[in-house]
């Protein structure tokens, strides 16, 4: 289906006019995180995730899916687009799991030219998603559920950390080359297919609803953060199942985007296995 902004709109709550002021930025970057959750039901089900502006409207929108970085900042970028907001594409490291050697680019992420001032715009992190658009300057702090973040320039790169637990963790690090669709398309390639991607070993999800507490998935165990966070071990592929729908907002019933409980248990079977096997 063709993207729509006013169902894009209705789908993430956002029910004034958009115009292209910060207010309307920051309330479309908050509700954005708040309905569409991140997840990566498509890659553990061998599904090919398309990058095009109608595939990723389908899937997020009309679907009621939820899905990864390369879908939701797309897809924020594009409602950014028509409402009249200036957009820079761009491609960030991660360094969350503190890798030996410097990672490839295999993160989207989105500047924005928004009142004379520059903005990076980030909904597609995962549990670490940024709550609110972050000023594009070094010393930028931004407070939100998840801790206090910080934008720190190194030389021609800046730095995305979080302080948690009185320490600033690395997220990820970027420059402000402009990326392509090709770009995306290529890294999109490699994390859905590269054998030892995490999201081909995990089942993953995440919500920060606007009036609860972030919500996390790894696998069957779901965590709500509270102080201190409160995890829950699901009991089966049925809770699992049914907690994507009612507290993950993703919907599972749609003809060509969804899965069904049996085809979903499959899976898991085959996921919850592998891992056990690699833990032996």
């Amino acid at each position: 289906m063709a993207f729509s902004l006013n169902e894009y709109l209705a789908r993430i709550g956002f029910n004034r006019e958009a115009r292209a002021d910060f207010s309307t930025f920051q309330s479309l970057h908050r509700r954005h995180i708040a309905a569409i959750a991140f997840e990566n039901l498509d890659v553990l089900l061998n599904r090919e995730i398309l990058l095009d502006d109608d595939s990723i409207f389908d899937k997020l929108v009309t679907a009621g899916r939820g899905g990864y970085c390369f879908e939701h900042n797309a897809l924020f970028t594009r409602a950014l687009n028509d409402i009249g907001f200036e957009t820079h594409n761009l491609a960030a490291r991660v360094l969350v799991a503190k890798p030996d050697e410097m990672p490839p680019r295999t993160h989207r992420l989105v500047m924005v030219q928004c009142e004379e001032a520059t903005w990076i715009a980030d909904v597609g992190f995962g549990g670490l998603t940024l709550s609110v658009p972050l000023p594009l300057k070094d010393g930028a702090e931004q407070a939100s559920a998840q801790g206090l973040y910080r934008l720190e320039k190194k030389q021609n790169e800046f730095l995305l950390l979080l302080r948690q637990h009185d320490h600033f963790q690395p997220l990820y690090r970027f420059d402000l080359e402009k990326q392509y669709p090709a770009d995306y398309l290529m890294a999109n390639h490699f994390i859905a297919h590269w054998p030892d991607s995490h999201f081909r070993h995990h089942l993953l999800a995440a919500l920060h609803p606007l009036d609860d507490c972030r919500l996390t998935l790894v696998n069957r165990r779901q965590t709500l953060h509270l102080k201190p966070p409160r995890q829950e071990a699901l009991k089966d592929n049925d809770a699992l199942y049914d907690s994507l729908q009612q507290r993950f907002n993703i919907r599972l019933d749609h003809p060509r985007h969804g899965v069904t409980r049996d085809a979903f248990s499959n899976m898991m079977d085959k996921l919850l296995a592998q891992e056990e096997a690699e833990s032996q």
